[in-house]
């Protein structure tokens, strides 16, 4: 028996209500004038005052040292061992805009880009419009390949949606992404050079970028894709199985739609901003047992670089953390998946703070939320897998074990 069916092993009945808040890449590093980072520098009256009234700690969302993607930090979140069941990042692309993926197809995470004299000068292409987005992957619909269809949709801003759709398609094949300007784009290649699919499956990619550049060498500034994360829809047991809850998300983003599909949980139509959202998760709250609520600017803020807006992201979240209390949750978490300091302008390995509410619950002495305060926590520092059972212990959603 493994550890999700040991924990699956001991549920029980109760009509408790579980929430859990994610600020996308919450965490941060210090300002070097200040000494305080984004979390402890912002306003947050709302989030102070619970940590005062909650149980605190840091999590890691795979391991010390570890820098996570978004995709295996909220699989943690939602119980799943990130090593054992990977997911990858195109996969949770491709249902976040709601394709359905076949055994066969091959998904990949697409960003458009800035490409001037050969190399990348913006990965993210200014962070075009949506709509520009979609203007963009209607043109591209008219590439064709030979032995597969190409079908490409937009996501968010820059990002978009690739999938390739034929036989004998592999996912052993490399990221054109190097993840970093001044570099050129990076040609596919196989993972093994003996490995026939791997081959085949890389020089269709290379074929397609080839006739996308073409195809957008007069658009400014998004002239050139870059791909990553290729990957088959993997084979995962529900959340809402394994435990007897009835889960919700929450969620603007299309990625973090999909990861929640993905385990799952059903979705709540909901407006844009983090106000809305609270109104969505009022709105559902008879109807489920356990809401995953996603906030994602607090993580593109940090991508940005720019530290005041994202101490803005945080404030704008503490102002709506009354109406979720309102709803009077048995449980309720607040923490990041992963950090994302401005200062580094990119995910970090540096563990999350964590605010846990319930009635359940040891208090400590922690008084605000921020990364120093929750470090002295009563919870410790521990892994975002262990965060669920938790959840479901103090919801009394899990029985004795043994005599």
């Amino acid at each position: 028996m493994n550890r999700m069916e040991f924990i699956s092993s001991l549920r029980t009945t109760s009509a408790s209500k579980m929430v859990l808040l994610v600020l996308d890449g919450l965490g941060g590093l210090p300002h070097p004038e200040t000494g305080l980072t984004e979390l402890e520098t912002a306003r947050t009256p709302h989030l102070d005052a619970l940590a005062r009234d909650s149980a605190c700690g840091m999590i890691h969302a795979v391991g010390p040292g570890i820098t996570p993607g978004s995709g295996p930090a909220h699989m943690a979140l939602f119980g799943y061992d990130p090593l054992r069941y990977e997911v990858g990042r195109g996969v949770l692309s491709a249902l976040g805009v709601g394709m359905d993926l076949g055994p066969h197809d091959l998904a990949a995470r697409v960003n458009f880009c800035t490409v001037e004299d050969g190399v990348i000068t913006d990965r993210r292409a200014g962070r075009i419009s949506t709509e520009e987005n979609a203007r963009l992957c209607e043109k591209l619909a008219a590439i064709e390949l030979e032995g597969a269809e190409a079908i490409i949709r937009p996501e968010k801003e820059h990002r978009a949606a690739l999938v390739l759709r034929g036989e004998g398609l592999s996912e052993r094949v490399t990221d054109t992404d190097p993840q970093k300007t001044g570099l050129p784009p990076l040609p596919c290649r196989p993972l093994a050079e003996e490995d026939e699919a791997a081959r085949r499956t890389a020089a269709l990619v290379n074929e397609y970028l080839e006739k996308a550049a073409r195809l957008l060498a007069n658009e400014h500034p998004a002239n050139m894709l870059l791909t990553r994360g290729f990957a088959r829809k993997p084979d995962i047991p529900p959340m809402t199985e394994l435990y007897g809850i009835r889960a919700a998300a929450v969620a603007t983003y299309p990625m973090y739609r999909a990861v929640a599909r993905l385990v799952g949980m059903e979705l709540v139509d909901t407006g844009p901003s983090f106000a809305e959202q609270v109104e969505a998760l009022a709105g559902a709250w008879g109807h489920y047992d356990y809401f995953f609520v996603h906030y994602k600017y607090t993580d593109s803020r940090g991508e940005d670089g720019d530290f005041e807006a994202k101490v803005a992201c945080i404030e704008e979240v503490d102002t709506s953390v009354p109406r979720i209390l309102e709803l009077d949750p048995d449980v309720l978490v607040v923490t990041g998946d992963h950090s994302t300091p401005s200062l580094l302008k990119a995910h970090s390995w540096h563990p999350s703070p964590l605010l846990f509410h319930s009635r359940w619950e040891r208090r400590d002495d922690v008084d605000s939320f921020g990364e120093r305060a929750c470090a002295h926590g009563i919870l410790g520092v521990f892994a975002a897998v262990d965060l669920l059972p938790m959840m479901l212990a103090c919801a009394q959603r899990l029985s004795k074990f043994g005599a």
